[in-house]
């Protein structure tokens, strides 16, 4: 903890590089990735404060769409489309993602029953092969299907229908660096 705290206190000495932020916020892309503590959305896209709108969920899900009870994270969403206007999302998913490895694998999550039940969101369950520890088809089976999720939402549907907002599925090596997006013409995820 020694190490965090010493940056932050280091960190609070630049306010000058800061002071332009409390004017207000103009983010275009809402990032939407794992909670993972390796996956770090400034540090891959070198998003600067203010860049990214960012939501991190266990599993990047993207939660189905309910106005009667909304989640966090749809809440999370519509601001950003609404409010704030971006005109990008990105859902990144991960090699050695936890949460779709147990989908993946099947695991008996019931020692942790917030997990189980918040990983029920991502149906259909992720395909992939069992013995891949990176979970890598699994993980970007699930990426696409957080799409289509995200399709579901009738504020984002229409503005990708009047092209003024743009979907994107990445998924990021975690054990080698590299990000490859979903090209929908060959379905099939390359090198950025």
């Amino acid at each position: 903890m020694q190490p965090l705290i010493d940056n932050a206190r280091l960190f609070g000495q630049r306010p000058e590089e800061f002071a332009g932020l409390a004017e207000g916020q103009s983010p275009q892309v809402l990032f939407i990735t794992c909670s993972d503590s390796r996956v770090v959305p400034a540090l891959i896209t070198g998003a600067r404060p203010g860049e990214l709108f960012e939501l991190r969920t266990a599993g990047n899900i993207v939660p189905p769409y309910a106005s009667e009870h909304p989640t966090s994270e749809a809440c999370t969403v519509e601001y950003a489309v609404e409010v704030l206007g971006v005109r990008d999302i990105v859902v990144c998913g991960h090699s050695h993602c936890g949460a779709v490895g147990a989908l993946v694998r099947g695991d008996d999550l019931t020692a942790v029953p917030a997990v189980r039940d918040w990983l029920t969101h991502a149906t259909p369950r992720p395909s992939g092969t069992v013995e891949d520890p990176a979970v890598t088809e699994g993980v970007q089976s699930h990426v696409l299907t957080q799409l289509l999720r995200l399709r579901s939402y009738p504020y984002i549907e229409k503005r990708v229908k009047d092209g003024q907002l743009s979907l994107h599925a990445w998924f990021y090596e975690v054990h080698t660096g590299a990000v490859l997006t979903h090209d929908p013409q060959t379905d099939a995820f390359k090198a950025l």
